[in-house]
């Protein structure tokens, strides 16, 4: 249950930030006459399409190749439990840029474009609004009212896959390179002494679906992964598919699972091409890296690196997101702060963390103040190493009604336990003890032990609905 000191320290926090003086102190910023923060650090905000938590070595993966990514959580904080809100693209983004929760914010695919009432508080048009130069390229996957745009970027290019391969100036690159190329420009045109806020969103590793082959890679990661047998996880066994409902049975899970991964064959393949589409990412990475030094910001920029939703990689005999499972909901994070100390480095945080915490935390870095209707709570202080309440349990929700076989669900997730529901079959829960069944494959919900346990977490979701209402 979320303690009441993390509301009181979100009251305190609201409280100082309008306070000038106060804040100067607790900051220890220097600002000029308008309280312009002038030695703000620069941030850049990578986000992946489709990574699930583990798809990185840093996690504990033997055999994906991320060797910057990697670095990044070497020299930085991984977040071993990261989350977002709603394992769907279209409403994930919105809300990493509002730190709304997909019910308040309303956007997902299907609906009105994202609000201009949104948008005005998102994290991009509030760095913008306070002198920083915004940059944004890559895959937007939102729809904002117009002007909203302009408002929040000052650079903006939505670079959208299908095909992957473009020809620019007559030369076949990858889109995840053509992503590259534009914001190691951005770099390149930063005026001096102008702090940046630059988005990278990539389109990889999301499978190009009108693609048989699935997985489109550079070539540069041709040779990847070619020797290697990657062995299918465990719930992949066809058991765990019998047993389910037959709503999830004909699901677009399974659908999707039929185009990658219904022989061992198939799976060997498109595991591979997603691999490599991921390490494909990272070496773009390290060009960000290595241009940042070249051009002497790497002293002052702070880089952030999550995905947008979780992955299905043949577990339950499933493929894409859209559940509350953990395959689906948790995702990579990773925080580098150049300026912190050495003690602070090479950190593995356990507490959970949210995408709505990302807007929070952004403005938290470069003294902008947090809008109270945020939803997320900034992480800055667990990156310092305070001591502070921080939530024990964080809900998630699937909203969208525009794909019929993606039944609409909500959840709870607490240390120990997870709940699981769906809307449109509200006689269907499931209940897992995630200390004893960390993969989440025995179902409580019908034992008659955990009653007391299961009526507790469905009053907690019903809260937490409610709380996410307002």
């Amino acid at each position: 249950m979320k303690s009441h000191s993390i509301t009181r320290r979100k009251f305190l926090k609201r409280s100082i930030l309008g306070l000038s003086a106060v804040q100067l102190n607790r900051c220890s910023r220097s600002h000029d006459a308008k309280g312009i923060n002038k030695n703000r650090p620069n941030i850049i905000f990578i986000l992946t399409d489709d990574q699930r938590w583990d798809a990185v070595g840093c996690a504990g993966n033997p055999i994906i190749q991320t060797p910057n990514m990697d670095r990044l959580a070497e020299n930085g904080t991984w977040f071993e439990r990261a989350f977002i809100t709603t394992p769907i693209c279209a409403a994930s983004r919105a809300s990493f840029f509002t730190g709304l929760y997909e019910r308040k914010h309303g956007y997902s695919f299907g609906t009105p474009p994202l609000s201009r009432a949104c948008t005005d508080i998102s994290y991009p048009k509030l760095l913008k609004q306070n002198g920083y130069r915004s940059g944004f390229f890559g895959k937007f996957g939102i729809e904002v009212e117009d002007g909203a745009v302009e408002n929040m970027f000052d650079e903006y290019e939505n670079l959208f896959r299908d095909p992957y391969f473009k020809n620019v100036d007559g030369v076949e690159r990858h889109l995840t390179d053509i992503i590259g190329d534009k914001a190691i420009q951005f770099l390149r045109d930063n005026p001096q002494n102008i702090p940046f806020c630059l988005s990278v969103s990539f389109n990889a590793p999301h499978a190009e679906d009108n693609d048989p082959r699935q997985y489109i890679w550079p070539h540069a990661c041709d040779e990847l992964y070619k020797d290697i047998v990657i062995p299918p996880p465990d719930t992949a066994d066809p058991s765990f598919f019998e047993k389910l409902p037959e709503y999830l049975k004909t699901s677009m899970n399974r659908e999707r699972w039929k185009w990658r991964f219904d022989t061992p064959e198939k799976y060997q393949e498109m595991v591979k091409g997603y691999y490599r589409m991921i390490s494909g990412i990272d070496m773009v990475i390290g060009r960000l890296t290595e241009e940042l030094a070249r051009l002497n910001l790497d002293s002052n920029t702070i880089i952030v690196l999550m995905g947008d939703n979780g992955y299905f990689l043949g577990e339950r005999g499933f493929a894409g997101k859209w559940l509350m499972y953990d395959d689906s909901i948790r995702v990579p994070l990773i925080v580098y702060d150049p300026r912190m100390p050495s003690s602070k480095r090479d950190r593995v945080l356990n507490q959970m963390a949210l995408n709505v915490d990302l807007a929070p935390t952004f403005l938290e870095y470069a003294g902008v103040e947090v809008p109270a209707a945020m939803h997320g709570e900034s992480l800055v202080p667990l990156l310092n190493g305070e001591q502070v309440g921080w939530r024990s349990e964080v809900f998630c929700e699937h909203l969208c009604k525009l794909f019929p076989t993606i039944p609409q669900n909500e959840g709870i997730r607490t240390d120990r336990w997870k709940y699981l529901r769906y809307r449109e079959y509200p006689d269907s829960e499931e209940l897992y003890d995630l200390a004893a069944d960390p993969p989440e494959e025995i179902n409580l919900a019908e034992n008659s032990r955990y009653v007391q346990q299961l009526s507790e977490l469905r009053r907690r979701c019903d809260e937490m609905i409610a709380q996410y209402s307002r």
